[in-house]
């Protein structure tokens, strides 16, 4: 589905939750009518019990909170932070509770992946940011690094749509009584909210390529430069094929990946797509000084996404997720000199004989374990073009 770009909006870009939970427990202190947030993980450390306090005093001064985790990311929050927050009026509910019975099948797989924040249709907050402190990284050397954007203006209006409409679906599944959320607050940036975006989500219902396509339209397009910073990356033949042919036709084409080792799996497997990606000129570097979990792009210095879509299996096929696509040069280049900035301080790039020179059992190991994800995907259903 083509993507609905609104003019009229003010866009913040928040840099890693240094910046993105004061500006979010902020927002929720200043909060009169409703909040809404969705998180993958909402986790009982420092930084999640500050945002929990917040939600909680604004439901006793009789705001109306809503707030949805996913039952695998989020699996503790029942006998965490969940009871407190019930205790004082916050409406709260778990995505897929069924983990104990989590298998290899998509329905289990399908998981809440969205870092999404409305409040009193004046502010939102969409990005990667999942509700834990960014030194809780457990196994990965702290801080996480990632990006948010805090909107203000017209597109909050589908976001908040998305928000309402998951978290009737949800109470269908939960408690098996229709519920209906009837007020839509339509946000105003005020006279200087002058940036274009669009809003995306991937579903499996009417949105199921909504992100991907967003992304192949804007490589297609693309003229100067790429520049995609992403946590989890695996794409599918047509993504790969799309960043070579920029390559080919003289695009500067740049990937950013995480350079330590969370899954190992998919660590293994991605680094089998680094030879026929080197080969085809485009660059590769690896982020070693803390833990990379950004999901951003920025190409030919106009086009920028930020969100919580990874470009692998999961997020692409699975998850629900959602990405802002803005259309503007001031953000776009904020972003870019971010990412260039990340770069310089904690990243190291690959050089073209990268593939080449690893020992011929390290590539065999890369070789299979792409293989695995891709026998896992098939049994998981899905397949062919990705």
């Amino acid at each position: 589905m083509p993507a609905e770009f609104l003019p009229g909006n003010r866009l913040t870009l928040l840099n890693s939750g240094a910046e993105y939970f004061p500006a979010l427990i902020a927002a929720i202190e200043g909060a009169c009518h409703e909040i809404h947030l969705e998180s993958y993980i909402f986790e009982d450390d420092c930084t999640g019990r500050a945002v929990a306090a917040a939600l909680a005093l604004a439901a006793r001064r009789g705001v109306t909170v809503r707030v949805l985790v996913d039952g695998f990311g989020a699996r503790d929050f029942p006998d965490t932070l969940m009871p407190a927050l019930l205790e004082a009026g916050v409406q709260a509910m778990v995505y897929r509770p069924d983990i104990a019975r989590f298998q290899l099948r998509r329905h289990r797989l399908r998981r809440l992946h969205r870092k999404l924040a409305t409040i009193d249709g004046r502010i939102g907050f969409v990005g990667g940011i999942n509700v834990i402190d960014d030194r809780n990284t457990p196994h990965q050397t702290p801080p996480r690094y990632d990006y948010a954007v805090r909107v203000e203006g017209p597109l909050l209006v589908p976001i908040q749509r998305a928000m309402r409409r998951l978290w009737e679906i949800v109470v269908w599944a939960n408690l098996r009584r229709r519920y209906r959320i009837t007020q839509i607050i339509r946000g105003d940036a005020g006279p200087d909210g002058r940036q274009t975006a669009a809003f995306l989500v991937r579903n499996n219902i009417r949105h199921r390529h909504d992100i991907e396509d967003a992304y192949l339209d804007a490589i297609a397009k693309a003229r100067e430069s790429i520049l995609i910073a992403n946590a989890y990356f695996l794409p599918g033949r047509r993504f790969r094929s799309a960043l070579r042919d920029a390559a080919a036709r003289g695009v500067a084409v740049t990937i950013l990946l995480q350079g330590r080792v969370e899954y190992r799996l998919l660590h293994y497997a991605t680094q089998a797509l680094y030879g026929r990606m080197l080969g085809a000129g485009i660059r590769i570097f690896e982020y070693r000084r803390s833990f990379l979990h950004a999901k951003v792009a920025v190409i030919d210095s106009r086009w920028a996404t930020v969100g919580s879509s990874n470009i692998d299996p999961f997020s692409l096929l699975l998850a629900k997720e959602a990405n802002l696509v803005v259309l503007d040069e001031g953000f776009a280049r904020e972003l870019r000199d971010s990412l260039g900035q990340a770069m310089l301080d904690g990243a190291q790039e690959l050089p073209p004989e990268h593939w080449l020179h690893l020992p011929w059992h390290a590539r065999l190991l890369r070789r299979l374990s792409y293989n695995l994800v891709r026998i896992a995907i098939g049994i998981a259903g899905y397949g062919g073009k990705h």
